[in-house]
Order: C-alpha cells, then sequence, then structure tokens
C-alpha cells in the first residue's frame, strides 16, 4: 500500500472518530436519558428531580480525562433545548411526556 493510500485512509478514519462517532453515542444516549427519568419516576412537574437524585451529575475534571466524555449531559441539555425534559423554579427536572409524544424521539 502506498504512503498516500495510508494517508488517505487515516485522514478518513480520524474524520469518523471526530464527527460521526460522537453523533451515534449522542443518538444512542437520548432513549438511555429517557429511561433514566423513567426508571427514577420523575415523570410530570409534580415528581421532578434533582440531576444529583437521577445520578447524571456532571463527572469531575479527573473521571472525564480518564472514562473519556459523558453523551448522557450532552443527550440531557439536548432534551432541555427541546423541552422535553423541563425544569421547575428550584432546579428541579422533569420528564415531559406530553412533549416527547410529539417529538421525533416518541419512540424511546
Amino acid at each position: 500500500m502506498s504512503d498516500t493510500t495510508i494517508i488517505v485512509i487515516l485522514v478518513v478514519l480520524m474524520l469518523f472518530v471526530m464527527f460521526v462517532l460522537p453523533q451515534l453515542l449522542l443518538r444512542r444516549a437520548i432513549p438511555s436519558v429517557i429511561r433514566i427519568f423513567r426508571q427514577g419516576k420523575a415523570v410530570g412537574i409534580e415528581n421532578a428531580k434533582t440531576v444529583e437524585e437521577l445520578g447524571l451529575k456532571p463527572k469531575n475534571m479527573a473521571q472525564a480525562i480518564l472514562r473519556g466524555r459523558e453523551y448522557k449531559i450532552t443527550a440531557l441539555q439536548v432534551l432541555r433545548n427541546a423541552n422535553i425534559i423541563q425544569g421547575t423554579e428550584d432546579g428541579k427536572l422533569y420528564l415531559s411526556e406530553k412533549d416527547l409524544s410529539s417529538s421525533k424521539w416518541k419512540g424511546s
């Protein structure tokens, strides 16, 4: 194999790891976060819970370096931006089944 072919393969692999893989991992993390809210019974404003109660607290810097990126935290932000996960005035979060049912993640 020529050097050019090896370089092209490495560039394609690098682009896959940088752009495609994170999207795939995020797509897998979104149903996982929805499941965490359902299992924690944080469905509806009256059952809202903190991030810590749900086990979705972001890692500290040392854990992040050793274990890599946590896609559940990113998935939580995506769901909050889509109003599927909503917050209360005291900082607790809950799953809005109504908003989930009209979203692209309704089958999750």
